[in-house]
């Protein structure tokens, strides 16, 4: 009985031990699914352009793939969206680097470049499609500044404090994790460093554009501020899309 009794002794105390730590794993687990949960919400009932994920009361639209990659090479999109307007309206400087978040083909990676001789433009996306086109263009306009990023769907996978502009064409409306894609960008700006966001104005129901497709202002500025990005001004110079520029703040 005396030998029994010494060897349950330890048993109890590692039996006791599971027994303390499994709860605190799965309150931790619970947790996280909880912030989780806060952050986006699932919806069965959506809009057939949307992914049924939402986030601060937006539902998050479907990403064009890269099937779509001529469209965005159109030959009438420079007339139709003022591209060059849209590129001198960036206030760029010479040494600036500049990332392209959602690049695409390149299409404005390529126009910015040769604004910034003395930086460069990192050209970043998600679809090895399209980081593939870039290389292409690269090689066949013979632009050195260029630099293909593959990005993943919750992190632009840029240095931090390393960037001094990102510029985000029609493609904020379609990150699958906006808040976590936000921080990326927001750490990897330089303190004082902007970034631009152009999206069709989602206040104007007459742009041929799909709804889910399409910003307000006040929605932008909300998503924006959650990452603790400051609204600097917004220009209102191009036919159908806002350019809103936001700047991070030294203490971020």
């Amino acid at each position: 009985m005396k030998k029994t009794a010494q060897l349950i002794k330890p048993l109890t105390v590692i039996i006791l031990t599971i027994l303390c730590v499994l709860p605190l794993n799965a309150c931790a687990a619970a947790s996280k699914t909880a912030n989780s949960d806060t952050i986006y919400q699932q919806r069965t009932l959506h809009n057939p352009d949307g992914t049924g994920k939402f986030y601060m009361g937006r539902e998050i639209a479907q990403v064009m793939g890269y099937q779509g990659a001529s469209w965005l090479e159109r030959p009438s999109r420079g007339m139709e969206e003022k591209s060059a307007r849209l590129v001198n309206n960036l206030d760029l400087k010479p040494t600036d680097i500049v990332a392209d978040i959602g690049a695409g083909t390149g299409y404005f990676s390529f126009r910015i470049a040769p604004l910034v001789p003395e930086g460069k433009v990192l050209a970043v996306d998600v679809q090895p499609e399209m980081i593939n086109f870039i290389k292409l263009n690269k090689q066949e306009k013979n632009i050195a500044n260029v630099e293909p990023v593959l990005g993943s769907i919750d992190n632009p996978n840029l240095p931090e404090n390393s960037v001094d502009l990102v510029v985000m064409v029609d493609t904020y409306h379609e990150f699958a994790y906006p808040r976590e894609m936000m921080q990326g960008i927001v750490k990897a700006l330089k303190p004082g460093g902007r970034t631009v966001s152009i999206e069709y104005r989602g206040e104007n129901p007459l742009i041929p554009i799909k709804g889910l497709h399409k910003m307000t202002q006040k929605q932008v500025k909300k998503e924006m501020a959650a990452v603790g990005l400051v609204w600097k001004e917004t220009k209102d110079m191009l036919p159908q899309q806002h350019l809103m520029v936001f700047e991070k703040q030294s203490q971020i």
